[in-house]
C-alpha cells in the first residue's frame, strides 16, 4: 500500500518506557498535523510501562483485574489489550488519501507487514477469519496471538497501530481477556524459543514495512 508519489514515511524510535497518555497526545497531534499538510507521515516505535487499554468495543466483563495496572480508554478499534516492557508498540500515522483510501486494504497491509517481519525472524505468522491480529501455531499445535492490531482513522489519517510481543511478561495478560478472545492464548517470540532482541525485531519490522508500504527515513519521535 504505497504512496503514489513515493515519499518516505518517517521512522522514529523512543528509548525507555513512554507514558501512555503522553504518547497518545503526541500521536493525535501528529495525525492532525499530517491531515492538515503540516507534517509528514510517521511510524513511531516505543514501549510502554505495564498498562491495559480499552478499545471502542471493549466489554467491561473482559477487564478481569481492574486494580492490577492502570487502565486507559483508547479511541482505537478493538477491545482490551495489554502494553508493557518487552512488547514493541508501533504507532502508525499514515495518510491514506495518498495511499488509496481503502480501509480493508490498509488492515491487510498491516497484517502483511507483521507477517513479513515475523518471517525474517524465523516465525510463521498467519491471519484467521473473524479474528484480529497475527497468529502463530506453537510446538503443541495451539494457536496463539503474537501481535495485536488496533487502528483509528480521522480525516483519512491513521493512528494507533500494532503491538508485537517480543519478550513481555505474558502473565500480565491474565488481567484481561485479550481482544475478547477466550479460546486462544497469547505468546511471544521468546516463548516460541526465538531469542530476538528488540533491536533485531525493530530491524525486521523496518525491512518488512519498506516491502509493504514503501521507503522510510529516520525521523525524531514526536515526544
Amino acid at each position: 500500500m504505497r504512496r503514489a508519489d513515493g515519499a518516505p514515511a518517517g521512522w522514529a524510535l523512543s528509548p525507555g518506557l513512554t507514558p501512555y497518555l503522553d504518547a497518545e497526545r503526541a500521536m493525535e497531534a501528529r495525525a492532525e498535523a499530517i491531515a492538515a499538510g503540516a507534517a509528514g507521515e510517521l511510524v513511531w516505535l516505543l514501549e510502554h510501562p505495564p498498562l491495559y487499554t480499552a478499545g471502542v468495543s471493549a466489554r467491561p466483563a473482559d477487564l478481569l483485574d481492574p486494580e492490577r495496572f492502570p487502565v486507559f480508554r483508547a479511541g482505537r478499534g478493538g477491545q482490551f489489550t495489554y502494553h508493557g516492557p518487552g512488547q514493541r508498540v508501533a504507532y502508525v500515522m499514515l495518510d491514506l488519501t495518498a495511499r488509496g483510501r481503502d480501509v480493508r486494504a490498509f488492515v491487510r497491509a498491516l497484517q502483511t507487514w507483521i507477517i513479513g517481519a515475523l518471517d525474517r525472524l524465523g516465525v510463521a505468522g498467519e491471519v484467521r477469519d473473524g479474528r484480529v491480529g497475527v497468529w502463530v501455531t506453537d510446538a503443541d499445535g495451539r494457536e496463539e496471538k503474537i501481535a495485536a492490531i488496533g487502528v483509528k482513522l480521522r480525516r483519512w489519517v491513521s493512528f494507533h497501530g500494532v503491538s508485537l510481543n517480543v519478550d513481555p511478561e505474558l502473565g500480565h495478560f491474565d488481567g484481561i481477556v485479550p481482544c475478547g478472545e477466550t479460546l486462544h492464548g497469547v505468546t511471544s517470540l521468546a516463548a516460541l524459543g526465538v531469542a530476538a532482541s528488540m533491536a533485531e525485531a525493530d530491524a525486521a519490522l523496518k525491512a518488512s514495512f519498506v516491502d509493504v508500504f514503501g521507503p522510510v527515513a529516520d525521523a525524531p519521535p514526536p515526544l
